[in-house]
């Protein structure tokens, strides 16, 4: 038997599919090279041999040239199956007097007991993908990003959940409006084979704002909006490459991991970078700075968009991770983070710039103004530790306000997903009407205030007094409403319970 007719027996010629728990089919995903784990997009067209075994046509070419150098001998692992030269009988790894032929079938059966692809590290195929998708809509998208909406229709959806910033909505609204747009028109270009001297470029993001004021919750509902996928991250564990820590390509491996490894999906997600204020540089000279100024150089090119080859399934790269080449240019970088250093940065510009002269500002103006971020300019930025590169490619700049006492009360009751309504929804679960007086969403709301950790502490709050209410209720199913009073927060007095008549327990019964 010859090498080509041995070769062509194990080569798997069945073209059955199978499918998994999810009902996808393994035709959706692509192949995986069991040696150097490269995706058949990269790697190109796959050989397949038995026990679903795929290797790139380098791979194979490699290991034969690898055994055209090297005699018999100890060149293999113990137990891996050889042939005599006489093709007679197989051995084990037994030195053989010529150069060593291989049962293929023996090989791939001691090849297929390691373990497989992981689900995780799975690469959807980009072009079925796309003709899968295509006329059909997101069933959980409320925003239809191929037909986008204009910007005060975005805008009134983001009402529904979060209250006050209205200029940040706004900002918001509008930045991805024109993203989006910049995608449809660039399809259809593609699609029409137009040529166009004016090419839109990608505006990305920079949120400024104290801790809790919203800033990670306006991103993840625009994204639930978009039904697109969404990769939070903080820059606090990114290092520069060859450090401990996550490398700067991770933030893109994770949007890949959120869009269910889909490449085409992924391209057109969002990335939210918590955090950005500490990447500021260090005042240091002395030591390297590893996770300030050198992140910011290497997010250049994701900022810029880039095409960058990013570990499947995993945080870092190494030999067993496949890895995939993911197209950045059309994926939404929003920074954020509460810059606490900053404002001190403003107020010393400003204060430089207006006291001089007969009509110089007090000295402490500036020192009460809440919404002093609202004037933070690039220099302000600069001074604060970016490198003008990476200010150059933040564009759009958006400063949400400090929450007062009027905001934190709506945020209570308003939103679609307000605390109250959770905890209402919750006892309502026991058939108890939960009710909080006026004066006790206004205290609520001050001690928040108080506190200065924005709508985070208002959870908290609620959690202290809710707890006995909530292990207190179950016990007696007479109750059938709650309210909750001032006085009862304060530990003065004791919340107003409402008892069930008579009549509305054989209502209740009767329902039941």
């Amino acid at each position: 038997m010859n090498d080509k007719d041995q070769f062509k027996e194990v080569v798997d010629t069945n073209n059955s599919t199978d499918t998994d728990k999810s009902g996808t089919s393994s035709d959706d995903y692509e192949d995986i090279c069991y040696i150097c784990r490269r995706p058949e997009s990269v790697a190109g067209k796959m050989i397949h041999i038995t026990g679903g075994i795929s290797i790139c046509v380098d791979c194979m070419q490699k290991t034969f040239d690898t055994m055209g150098n090297y005699g018999p001998g100890n060149m293999f692992p113990a137990g891996f199956p050889q042939l005599d030269p006489d093709d007679s009988h197989t051995t084990n790894n037994a030195g053989n007097g010529g150069f060593p032929v291989f049962n293929l079938n023996d090989i791939a059966s001691f090849l297929s007991t390691s373990p497989q692809v992981p689900a995780n590290q799975r690469i959807k195929k980009r072009k079925e993908q796309k003709e899968g998708k295509k006329g059909q809509e997101s069933e959980g998208a409320v925003i239809d990003i191929k037909n986008i909406p204009p910007p005060h229709k975005i805008k009134a959806e983001l009402d529904e959940y979060i209250v006050g910033q209205e200029k940040a909505k706004k900002i918001m609204s509008v930045a991805v409006y024109n993203h989006y747009k910049r995608i449809i028109e660039s399809e259809n270009l593609l699609e029409n084979d137009e040529n166009d001297d004016v090419v839109l470029e990608k505006s990305n993001i920079l949120m400024l704002g104290p801790t809790g004021c919203g800033k990670t919750y306006m991103v993840k509902t625009l994204a639930r909006l978009l039904d697109v996928p969404l990769a939070i991250t903080d820059a606090t564990s990114l290092t520069e490459a060859g450090y401990i820590g996550d490398d700067i390509e991770s933030v893109v491996s994770k949007l890949l991991a959120a869009a269910d490894n889909d490449v085409e999906r992924a391209e057109k997600g969002i990335i939210f970078i918590d955090e950005i204020d500490k990447l500021a540089k260090k005042n240091s000279a002395t030591n390297r700075d590893i996770n300030g100024e050198s992140v910011q150089q290497g997010m250049l090119k994701l900022l810029e968009g880039a095409e960058v080859e990013v570990p499947v399934g995993a945080s870092s790269k190494n030999a067993m991770v496949p890895m995939t080449m993911v197209d950045t240019s059309n994926i939404l970088f929003i920074c954020g983070g509460a810059f606490p250093r900053l404002t001190d940065v403003i107020k010393e510009r400003l204060k430089r710039s207006s006291s001089i002269g007969f009509v110089s500002d007090l000295g402490d103006e500036y020192d009460n103004d809440e919404k002093i971020l609202d004037k933070v300019t690039a220099e302000d930025l600069r001074k604060f530790g970016f490198i003008p590169e990476f200010i150059g490619r933040l564009p759009v700049i958006c400063t949400l306000d400090p929450l007062d006492t009027d905001m934190l009360v709506k945020i209570l009751t308003e939103p679609k997903n307000a605390i109250i309504k959770q905890y209402q929804k919750l006892l309502a679960l026991d058939e108890v009407k939960l009710s909080f007086d006026e004066k006790a969403l206004s205290y609520i709301a001050e001690e928040a205030k108080k506190r200065k950790l924005g709508a985070r502490a208002l959870r908290s709050i609620i959690e202290g007094f809710m707890n006995d209410i909530m292990y207190e209720i179950p016990k007696d199913p007479d109750i059938g409403e709650v309210t909750i009073t001032r006085e009862y927060i304060e530990g003065k007095g004791s919340p107003l319970i409402t008892m069930r008549t008579d009549e509305k327990k054989e209502i209740t019964a009767s329902d039941k």
